[in-house]
């Protein structure tokens, strides 16, 4: 049975500019889309928070750059808690998918690895073309 499911993942950025924002963000969507099989068709919407540090654009951006432009995106910043991690772009996608919750792969990159040590990954070579994901939507 299809049921809508939530899909974790958080990334560092190295600076506060548009460009990486944009990098860091794409590579954790792709890395989420890659361990999870998600086809673009499946997924109903993606909440994006930064810290309150990265100000140069909005990470949706990304989303928009894959051509992902019938897929509802809303950014926002994180909780500023004292001694929390700073640079950091976490996702909440939104599938529709048969998986089971314990199917689903969360995936934390770079710095963020901290935040779920088990989900952490390393994911350094990416291909924007898997499944068609880094191309525009029909």
């Amino acid at each position: 049975m299809v049921q809508c499911r939530g899909i974790r993942g958080a990334t560092t950025v190295e600076a506060n500019t548009a460009e990486a924002i944009v990098q860091a963000t794409r590579e954790l969507l792709l890395a989420l889309v890659e361990a999870n099989g998600v086809e673009l068709d499946q997924i109903a919407s993606i909440i994006f928070t930064t810290t309150r540090d990265l100000t140069a654009t909005f990470p949706a951006v990304a989303a928009r750059e894959l051509g992902w432009i019938h897929v509802p995106l809303l950014c926002a910043h994180e909780m500023d808690v004292p001694g929390a991690p700073m640079g950091v772009v976490r996702v909440l996608m939104h599938v529709n998918t048969e998986k089971s919750p314990r199917e689903i792969r969360h995936v934390y990159l770079r710095g963020a690895r901290v935040l779920r040590p088990e989900f952490g990954q390393d994911l350094t070579v990416l291909t924007e073309d898997r499944r068609g994901m880094g191309g525009a939507e029909q």
